[in-house]
């Protein structure tokens, strides 16, 4: 073949090639910089990590899942001796104080373990974020996610419990979803602020159990909000999961209609959803490499 021929050749071979395209990599804005289109987009990613937590929490346990119902159970009993008989804390109406107090520890208990574990997801899950890319928002929200599993284990007590009792639930059962999303939307933007400061400051795992002690005892789990009067009552409402108690118990068993402090507590869980997101878009893309 001569020098021509070898160098036409070269050319058609070059013509040939797939033509290369740049890659521009820029800031996203709107929602997408929220992490929203991400989360969707690997939507089955967060599947193996709601799976992955829940099965890392009972690995290696001699009773497994029952943890997710005798915690609940067995704190009640303690409430009831301590709290009710001793302290002499009513409950509200007729209901007696062992389903009161148990409902108003079924959202609270998937509350704190939620926030415990969300609070730590990016740090428990370092090895995963140095290696591949993805939504990094996807840990804290499947460890969110993941308490649901205990919940709804939990739930079937509560329901047998109202059977035992005999409360017959009001149709505001229709509404019970609706506090159930709040809860996750409290626990997903604390989650968030909790998981993006504890890359940074390590000191975030050792303050958010005090944190989550303190907060029962700011949560009318153990006691009526009722108990509170105006103005203090509609400024206890602060608290996120005033709303969310008050609800779910009121949705089950009938008890006193939500005051005004539920509308307060819905607009600080969007308000702690909403700069959760923004914050933690702003960190993640140092996160590899402080991790």
């Amino acid at each position: 073949m001569s020098i021509a021929e070898t160098q036409h050749k070269r050319l058609v071979e070059a013509d040939e090639r797939p033509e290369r395209r740049a890659i521009v990599i820029q800031p996203t804005s709107g929602w997408a910089g929220l992490g929203l289109r991400g989360l969707w987009e690997f939507r089955e990613l967060l599947y193996f990590l709601v799976w992955r937590d829940v099965k890392v929490r009972y690995k290696q346990t001699v009773l497994g899942a029952s943890w997710a119902i005798l915690q609940p159970l067995l704190t009640m009993v303690v409430f009831n001796v301590f709290f009710h008989r001793l302290a002499k804390v009513p409950s509200e109406g007729d209901i007696p104080y062992e389903i009161f107090s148990y409902a108003g520890l079924l959202p609270w208990q998937y509350f704190s373990t939620a926030v415990a574990s969300s609070s730590n997801s990016l740090l428990n899950s370092a090895a995963l974020i140095r290696k591949v890319y993805f939504p990094r928002i996807s840990v804290p929200v499947a460890s969110a996610l993941g308490g649901l599993v205990d919940f709804c284990f939990a739930f079937l007590v509560l329901l047998g419990m109202m059977v035992w009792f005999r409360v017959v639930p009001t149709p505001a059962i229709l509404l019970l979803p609706i506090f159930m999303l709040l809860a996750i939307a409290t626990v997903v933007g604390i989650g968030l602020w909790l998981s993006a400061l504890s890359v940074q400051y390590r000191d975030v795992r050792y303050i958010v159990p005090f944190l989550v002690q303190f907060w029962l005892f700011a949560t009318p789990v153990v006691y009526p909000s009722s108990l509170i009067s105006e103005p203090w009552r509609t400024i206890y409402g602060l608290n996120p999961m005033v709303g969310v108690v008050e609800g779910f118990r009121w949705a089950l068993l009938g008890t006193n209609p939500p005051s005004a402090a539920i509308f307060v507590s819905a607009l600080v869980t969007a308000t702690l959803l909403l700069t959760g997101m923004l914050f933690f878009q702003r960190t993640e893309r140092k996160f590899a490499d402080i991790l």
